[in-house]
């Protein structure tokens, strides 16, 4: 089924797609996003269509258009600061462990603007995720904040310095 998912930067008509699969990673993985499915659900269609417009790329993965989305990640892009930020990353139960996390996470990179750092944030205890954000050139920077109001819940920040390689793991440094 691997074979066939693309990752594709999502259109303005994607944005019921994308409403769909992130309520889905909501339901399935809470822990790991900064809203709550409750407050994700109460967003009118206009919040979703913004969210798919940007600032930055939003990746869907699918077989086809027709089809919903088993994954998707985020980077939000925005003006006049030097870092950009990784957001979302979600992939569905039924098609992890293939490396699609992988696959979304270096098509964000090719299309972060070389000259920005980018940050993501890990929940504490998503060993699989940090660890593929390390093989990738992040490194967590100390920054360790709650998850969002609220909750008990803690993730850490890590960085991956600019490069003029995008796609490709910043060199060790």
């Amino acid at each position: 089924m691997l074979d066939d998912v693309q990752a594709d930067v999502a259109g303005a008509d994607d944005w019921s797609a994308f409403r769909d699969v992130r309520l889905r990673a909501l339901r399935d993985a809470p822990s790991a996003f900064g809203t709550t499915l409750a407050k994700a659900e109460a967003n009118p269609e206009q919040v979703w269509r913004e969210r798919v417009r940007g600032p930055g790329p939003l990746l869907l993965a699918r077989a086809s258009r027709m089809d919903p989305p088993v994954g998707m990640a985020g980077l939000f892009v925005p003006p006049e600061q030097e870092q950009c930020f990784v957001w979302g990353v979600w992939v569905a139960p039924e098609v992890r462990g293939r490396g699609l996390a992988e696959t979304l996470t270096r098509r964000l990179l090719a299309l972060a603007p070389a000259e920005r750092d980018v940050v993501l944030h890990v929940t504490e205890g998503n060993d699989v995720a940090r660890r593929l954000y390390e093989r990738l050139g992040f490194e967590t920077t100390g920054v360790v904040e709650p998850l969002r109001e609220g909750s008990a819940l803690v993730v850490h920040e890590m960085r991956r310095l600019r490069t003029s390689r995008p796609g490709v793991p910043a060199p060790a440094r």
